[in-house]
């Protein structure tokens, strides 16, 4: 399998390519800005792109999608309330890629079109409901209550070994584990979605007392 975390611009994007050894078919996730850069890198490591899938409809994820589109004649998956849809993802779909497996899980919080990416059962493109060290913003007590479960009954049920590759580069480092995050994310080790909501309301004075960016 070839994996790749690619610097995409805007407030520290990252998009990913994911490619098939075997067939040499790829897909590259959320390519909110610079198509002509994963086009580049596609050419590289001589992959043909057959899917581009978002993570979730905030334009920052897809906005360049449709050049890119247009540029390879790839293929358009993602969460079905997505416009402009080919394949609708919907929790437990697979997306085939050759010998390489991708598994999608719906994990609505940050947006209630989210949905990560389980690659292998070792890579976990989260987008932009877990990030390293914190998770994505909500701006209701009801979806922030819809986050606070999915991050427990979906990705806090996979294994500790699980990578954690984010949708932005907002972390100490690029990406993370399942493990290390469910131990240290001052989100994750909340007993309570009081105690989670109070986290996220008061986010900047708790960052500014931690030293954290």
């Amino acid at each position: 399998m070839i994996f790749e975390q690619i610097q995409i611009g805007g407030d520290r994007n990252f998009a990913y390519l994911v490619g098939d050894e075997t067939t040499r078919h790829a897909l590259a996730v959320d390519v909110g800005y610079n198509p002509q850069h994963v086009v580049d890198r596609l050419t590289e490591l001589d992959l043909d792109l057959k899917y581009i899938v978002a993570t979730h409809g905030h334009a920052d994820h897809i906005g360049c999608i449709p050049d890119l589109r247009q540029l390879t004649g790839a293929t358009f998956a993602a969460h079905p309330d997505i416009p402009g849809i080919d394949i609708p993802l919907n929790d437990a779909d697979t997306l085939p890629l050759g010998d390489t497996t991708i598994n999608v899980l719906h994990c609505p919080g940050h947006s209630p079109d989210s949905i990560v990416l389980l690659v292998n059962s070792q890579k976990l493109i989260s987008g932009d409901e877990l990030f390293v060290g914190k998770i994505g913003g909500t701006t209701t007590d009801p979806q922030a209550r819809e986050q606070h479960q999915n991050l427990r009954s979906v990705l806090l049920t996979l294994t500790d070994d699980i990578e954690v590759w984010p949708g932005h580069d907002f972390g100490t480092q690029p990406s993370s584990t399942i493990g290390h995050e469910r131990a240290t994310n001052p989100f994750l080790i909340q007993p309570t979605f009081e105690d989670f909501l109070h986290l996220k309301n008061n986010w900047a004075d708790y960052k500014r007392e931690h030293g954290i960016d």
